[in-house]
């Protein structure tokens, strides 16, 4: 008997490009467990999400990676083919996938209660964490020392951002057809200054007319993150039996109920419109707080492709719009945004605390706390949405186990994306390079910085937090005055 791994029995679209690079490793029966392990407590269950939310670096990619060793593997909660169904779902939907995915496996070992744990405990570390190092960059950011690091780091995040293009681009960009909506989708954002909610729109009409015409171009093959990847790149020999195994049926509250989820979608909307009218009469349609809960609502729905999809669209409401923070701000609110824990949206919350502390939202006298309150409201009004798009949609996930696909038009918004990212690294590289304009001095010790970020992460596949720690190093090194600007 064998036991393929890393393939569902009809994997979503885009959600398994790793397993579509080769064949699935296959593996001879080992000696091990007969018989799957105790089903675990509510609080053993929480113990180890609040874990999860203290240790999940790397990306979705490595945050996937830690969920399948230890929920698989070590302590057999769920078996790899319940996993990859699972996760399949998540890489369908806007948001953060990694979050979903913790989301919906609390949400099937442990009902409702078990998914909200699990997503906010995911996501509860990395805020208190993000608003506090928020408070410190603001008070002391300018501060020699610490100008210098980011001097450093910066030019790393352009790196990084470029990096993530080549990466979600290698995945996806397979063919003509896929070049030619993310060259198109680079030119409608970058010359014709197009909304990003636009490109999407019309990258999902041209996935959907090309899967008729040419639907060979337009069959399974990335996803908005790198998840599965994380899970095939190290395949083992099956665990033995779990908790929730592949045959196991779907427990009672994952039975699909058209009264249950009318119930979920109204106390969906009920946690969305509440506080949003209590914002809004507090403070005024026009508010700081008010426009962060509205915007980033709508911020939430367009994640496809991941953080780095969606952040242009945060910079051109954010910087541009609504000014809560320059784009040298946003820059280091990335690169804080990559060394901590937790989906790397999570950047919003740095971005709200800067404009709740720069527009004074609780007053000149309570810079923190307004600070903080904004973090808040945008971590909810970010985060609700995936939370709802789970648990009504994962009861009718569980009860097609197997058959779930995902339309043409993701891909094409996938290709669409790789365009947008990078444009989101010129924009960046600009302001680094040139961060005074054009007429201003070239800041070549940046560049030779970004180059070196560059060719660590590409050539010699080096992690972010290295990279950053590096970058770090060689800017304050400059700013002490070596080598000689």
């Amino acid at each position: 008997m064998t036991t393929e791994v890393g393939r569902t029995t009809a994997p979503a679209a885009g959600a398994a490009d790793a397993a579509s690079t080769g064949p699935a490793a296959t593996y001879e029966d080992a000696p091990g467990p007969t018989a799957a392990p105790p089903a675990p407590s509510f609080g053993e269950a929480l113990r180890f999400w609040l874990k999860l939310g203290f240790i999940s670096f790397g990306g979705p990619a490595g945050q996937i990676a830690i969920m399948h060793s230890e929920l698989v593997e070590r302590r057999r909660w769920v078996s790899e083919r319940r996993f990859l169904h699972a996760l399949n779902y998540c890489m369908v939907l806007p948001g953060p996938e990694a979050q979903q995915l913790a989301t919906y496996l609390g949400w099937l070992l442990h009902r409702t209660w078990g998914g909200i744990v699990a997503g906010a405990l995911f996501v509860l570390p990395s805020l208190v964490l993000l608003v506090a190092l928020a408070a410190l960059y603001m008070a002391w950011g300018q501060q020699p020392l610490v100008a210098g690091l980011f001097y450093g780091i910066k030019p790393a995040v352009t790196a990084i951002v470029l990096h993530a293009a080549w990466r979600i681009g290698s995945r996806v960009l397979h063919n003509a057809s896929l070049w030619a909506i993310a060259v198109g989708a680079f030119v409608a954002i970058f010359a014709l200054h197009w909304p990003f909610p636009l490109i999407v729109g019309l990258a999902a009409l041209a996935g959907w007319i090309g899967s008729h015409l040419v639907p060979a171009h337009f069959a399974p093959g990335g996803g908005h993150g790198g998840g599965q990847g994380a899970v095939h790149g190290a395949a083992k020999a099956p665990a033995g039996p779990a908790v929730i195994d592949d045959d196991t049926p779907p427990p009672a509250h994952a039975r699909f109920s058209a009264a249950k989820l009318a119930a979920v979608v109204a106390a969906g909307l009920a946690l969305w419109s509440l506080p949003f009218v209590a914002i809004a009469a507090w403070h005024g349609w026009h508010a700081t707080l008010t426009q962060m809960a509205w915007f980033f609502t709508k911020a939430a729905l367009l994640t496809f492709g991941g953080a780095y999809a969606v952040l242009p669209y945060v910079y051109d409401g954010a910087v541009a719009h609504f000014g809560w923070l320059t784009a040298s701000q946003m820059i280091d609110g990335l690169a804080l945004g990559e060394t901590t824990p937790g989906p790397l949206i999570m950047v919003v919350a740095f971005v709200a605390f800067v404009g709740g502390w720069t527009k004074a939202v609780l007053g000149p006298e309570a810079l923190v706390l307004g600070g903080a309150l904004a973090a808040v409201v945008v971590t909810w009004f970010t985060f609700l949405p995936s939370f709802l798009f789970i648990l009504a949609g994962a009861p009718l996930v569980e009860s097609t186990r197997g058959s779930l696909r995902l339309a043409a038009p993701l891909t094409a918004i996938t290709a669409a994306v790789v365009g947008v990212i990078v444009n989101l690294a010129l924009f960046f590289g600009w302001h680094v390079l040139w961060p005074r304009g054009l007429e201003g001095p070239f800041e070549w010790p940046a560049a030779l910085i970004a180059i070196a970020a560059a060719v660590a992460l590409l050539r010699f596949k080096r992690g972010v937090l290295p990279v950053i720690a590096a970058s770090a190093l060689a800017g304050l090194l400059v700013s002490l005055g070596w080598p000689v600007r």
